[in-house]
Order: C-alpha cells, then sequence, then structure tokens
C-alpha cells in the first residue's frame, strides 16, 4: 500500500502548512500531498475562519517541495471555467517539474456558492457540468486545439499552451462516491478515483459500482488508482489500522488527512506505523 497526507488549509498559518510539507518532502513513505480547495470554511459552524485559496497554496508548496506529488481533493468544477483550469494545470504541472495530480469533483457547498453568486446547480446539473469539464479539460491538456460543443461549455480552437510535463495530461483525480454519475465519470474519465470518507463497507460498494461502470465502458479498471481519505485521530497506530482495513478492501493509497493544528511532528510517528504494515 502507498500513503499520502492532507492538509486543508483552513484555520492554520501559512508557515504552519509549509513547514509540515517540507518536513513530509523528507520523508519518503509519503508519496503525495494534497489541499482542498474552497473559499469558506468547511464543516464548520464559523463561516469567518480564515482559509487559503487552494491552488495559489499549492502552486506555493511546490516551490518550497522537490519530491512529493501534489494535488487538490478536490476542485469543484463550478468554480472556474475548465479552460482557465487547464490552463492553471498545465503551468502548474511545469513549474512543480510534472508533479501535478489533478484533483476534480462535482462541486457541492451550498453556502460559499450561494454567497459569491456562483451558480452550483441541482444534483444532475452538477453531474451534466462535471462530465462536460472532464471532456474539456482532457481535450485542452492533450490535444493542440479543442473545439467542444456542449449545454454548458463552447470551444472552438481553444488552445492551452504549454502543455503539461506529464503526457497525455496529469492524472485526473475524480472525488466522490455518487453511484450513478460520479462513478460512471471516473470509469470514463479518471486514472484515480478518490473515497472521501465512510466505512469499509461503502468504500467496497463504491469500488464495486466503478468496476461496473468500467466494464459498461470497456475500460479496465486497473487503470485506476483506487484511494481513500483516512482521518487522523491522533493515534499513529489507529490510523494504520484503519489504512490497512482499506487496503485489503482494495484501496491501493492511503491520503492521511491531518487536522489542525499542523505541526510536522506528527510525521515521523505517523510514517512509523504506516511503515509497520505488510
Amino acid at each position: 500500500m502507498r500513503f499520502a497526507f492532507k492538509t486543508s488549509p483552513q484555520s492554520t498559518t501559512w508557515d504552519a502548512m509549509l513547514q509540515v510539507w517540507r518536513a513530509a518532502d523528507d520523508i519518503e513513505i509519503f508519496e503525495s500531498g494534497w489541499t482542498s480547495d474552497h473559499f469558506y470554511p468547511t464543516h464548520s459552524a464559523d463561516p469567518a475562519l480564515p482559509r487559503l485559496e487552494g491552488w495559489i497554496t499549492l502552486t506555493a508548496l511546490a516551490q518550497a517541495t522537490s519530491r512529493l506529488r501534489m494535488g487538490t481533493l478536490v476542485t469543484g468544477i463550478h468554480y472556474r471555467h475548465p479552460a482557465v483550469l487547464a490552463n492553471m494545470a498545465a503551468t502548474l504541472d511545469v513549474v512543480s517539474g510534472g508533479r501535478l495530480e489533478l484533483g476534480l469533483g462535482t462541486g457541492w457547498n451550498q453556502e460559499e456558492s450561494s454567497a459569491y453568486g456562483i451558480e452550483l446547480g441541482t444534483p444532475k446539473e452538477r453531474s451534466d457540468r462535471f462530465e462536460e469539464a472532464c471532456e474539456v479539460i482532457t481535450g485542452l491538456l492533450s490535444r493542440e486545439t479543442t473545439t467542444f460543443r456542449g449545454s454548458y461549455y463552447e470551444l472552438t480552437g481553444a488552445r492551452c499552451n504549454p502543455k503539461p510535463v506529464q503526457r497525455p495530461h496529469p492524472p485526473l483525480c475524480i472525488g466522490g462516491s455518487g453511484e450513478k454519475r460520479t462513478l460512471r465519470t471516473a470509469a470514463r474519465f479518471a486514472q484515480h478515483w478518490n473515497f472521501d470518507s465512510g466505512t469499509v463497507g461503502q468504500f467496497i460498494r463504491a469500488r464495486d459500482v466503478l468496476h461496473q461502470h468500467c466494464a459498461d465502458v470497456r475500460r479496465d479498471p486497473a487503470e485506476i488508482l483506487l484511494s481513500s481519505q483516512v482521518r487522523f485521530n491522533g493515534d499513529p497506530a489507529a490510523t494504520a489500522a484503519t489504512a490497512a482495513e482499506l487496503g485489503e478492501a482494495g484501496a491501493e493509497l492511503a491520503i492521511v488527512y491531518l487536522p489542525p493544528p499542523y505541526t510536522p511532528a506528527v510525521l515521523e510517528p505517523l510514517a512509523t506505523a504506516l511503515g509497520q504494515l505488510p
């Protein structure tokens, strides 16, 4: 099993996040680091808590590290036009030396969407828009020009240059467990699927649905990396045990979600516990 960590840029300072990422860059067992991409604090009753913007933070972290792969878990597609996001992704892949994992999702946070006047839409509209966006983004990142006509996006001979270092494009990590649409979109476009949170049984069910969608579109499910987030509660051994259960269920990458306040002191004990897994 492989391992990563996640630090949401919320209820923290830049210096605290930076210290964790710099320390993790020197700990080989952590192959990647992840942030989240929102504008309001999530899972909090206080909307005034500080939150750094995800992509700017990730770009700065790319310059502060040399080894870690990196991405957002995940970017709600309605925040930015997919052509803009494709250019952002290509540039970050270039400046990071080909270390970007492109995390994408349908979006869900009604509070921040309403506050900013960004239309979130119904579940069906989100899914339709997301599927179009994945097609737009992969086209722009991999082809010289892209022409697309959809219900939400239209592109005519559109270019994205320079291209990313990783070809045909950085791995698309699709997050979410919606059985009818999100997992179907993952079967079509993803190189990596992320299970956010839930029981091992829920992971297994989502995995099986994803694999059925792969069969329906004639995609080899082995082409899609399976990962799950694992909440860290301060006990490295318990976190490792949870990761092991998910690994037995088919998860190939455990992304340990660190809670604030962030400190690099948690990394070595966590790495030791994870390193003892078979």
